[in-house]
């Protein structure tokens, strides 16, 4: 679980709501409630599993108190609460376990406070003053450091070149290698396999999202993300295919529009299909990696996607990346004619590796983690690298190159030689 609960903001609900396993916490608790002029009718008999039922039905308030004395194991039921609890809900806890791993873990789930019973007055008091700081304060009170994001699309120009592999190991690397809080957005939403790659349950939070476009916050995001890594985090989905996915793309738009908020990297694997259905999602894109294979077929298809991209994203930096590279004559169509054919040179050459995908398959890793160092992923781990001196904390973020054509790395350079001197 993601810390779901978080600032409300300003969400028309009720105030207060507790449940209580015992007589003395209720009457604690009461007690705090009569001063803070909530009503103390607020506060019920029954701990956790009531609260999980009765929020299954009803809305959830801006302030939860939940009893874990009745529960065998806490976190576990935690998450179960997390189900039916509307993101927004500051949820303080309390327990006879006074264990500093169990406080910690709980912290970790989302939980605001975690109180050892019997309960103080007082203790219960500076516990929902604290959650009542956490609800005044402005949303977006740390924006005075603006951040910079860099937002970058993986287009497969056919199906089977790798597109998903490539995605996958892009934002392992930035995130890894850059140490940057990067976000995976796979909007293949009944075939995705970036959470597959990495050995993930894709939850429902991007059918969700598509679903009711108008519940995507910050908030909302922190809940259906599943994290990866401290720095790397996927969105993902595995949609019934008997369900088809009806949208104006107004939730993909607003999704992105939140990734930029909250991440320093975004990498968004984008089938080719949804570039003719949603065009707007490459607006706000700076980098485009446009994965193909040396066949005739990817040929035409990398022309009428560069001739798209010029055309709909002037202002993202195209690289062509040719994955699966067979040595020698062994391809369908040599480097050479491939190049001609679309008018430019191939920017990242990835070797096939028949050995490295299977090792990473078995490992649910994806390829860049399983092959740490590996000569066959160098060209990759070079282009991650490129990407991240665009985009740093201090250099230019990636943005309207000056000139069109070249390879991807001379015109970061060209960027990168503009940036300004640090005062």
């Amino acid at each position: 679980m993601n810390a779901p609960w978080k600032v409300a903001g300003g969400a028309a609900r009720a105030p207060f709501l507790a449940f209580c396993c015992d007589d003395n916490a209720s009457m604690t608790l009461r007690a705090v409630v009569d001063e803070l002029g909530w009503p103390q009718e607020n506060v019920y008999k029954g701990g956790l599993r009531q609260a999980v039922q009765t929020l299954a039905v009803s809305s959830s308030p801006q302030l939860l108190f939940v009893d874990l004395s009745e529960t065998s194991d806490p976190l576990a039921d935690i998450n179960s609460l997390a189900e039916v609890c509307e993101p927004g809900t500051i949820v303080i806890a309390a327990g006879q376990v006074n264990d500093v791993r169990l406080y910690r873990d709980l912290l970790a789930s989302g939980i605001h406070d975690y109180l050892l019973k019997p309960l103080g007055v007082d203790a219960v008091r500076d516990a929902f003053a604290s959650a009542q700081a956490m609800l005044n304060t402005p949303r977006y009170a740390d924006t005075a450091a603006e951040r910079v994001h860099s937002a970058l699309a993986v287009v497969g120009c056919r199906g089977g070149v790798g597109a998903s592999t490539i995605a996958t190991s892009l934002a392992w690397q930035l995130s890894e290698a850059g140490k940057r809080s990067t976000a995976l957005l796979d909007l293949d939403v009944h075939f995705g396999t970036n959470a597959l790659a990495m050995d993930l349950e894709p939850g429902r939070g991007l059918i969700d999202a598509i679903d009711n476009p108008s519940r995507i916050d910050g908030l909302f995001l922190e809940r259906a993300l599943v994290r990866a890594s401290d720095k790397l985090s996927v969105l993902s989905a595995e949609a019934p295919i008997s369900n088809p996915i009806v949208t104006d793309g107004t939730a993909y738009y607003q999704l992105q529009d939140e990734l930029r908020s909250a991440f320093d990297i975004s990498v968004m694997d984008l089938p080719r299909a949804m570039l003719i259905q949603h065009p707007h999602l490459m607006a706000e894109v700076q980098a485009v990696v446009l994965v193909t294979d040396l066949t005739l077929a990817a040929a035409r298809d990398t022309i009428r996607l560069l001739s798209w991209l010029r055309t709909n994203a002037p202002q993202a930096q195209v690289c062509v990346l040719a994955n699966r590279v067979h040595p020698g004559a062994q391809q369908e169509v040599l480097r050479k004619d491939f190049e001609g054919s679309i008018e430019r040179k191939i920017d990242v050459a990835i070797p096939y590796d028949h050995k490295l995908a299977s090792q990473a398959a078995k490992l649910g890793k994806p390829m860049a983690a399983a092959g740490k160092g590996s000569k066959t992923l160098a060209p990759l781990a070079q282009l991650a690298e490129r990407l991240l001196a665009a985009s740093g904390d201090d250099a230019v973020p990636l943005t309207k190159s000056a000139a069109r054509g070249g390879s991807l790395l001379a015109r970061i350079t060209e960027l990168v030689a503009k940036k300004p001197a640090r005062t």
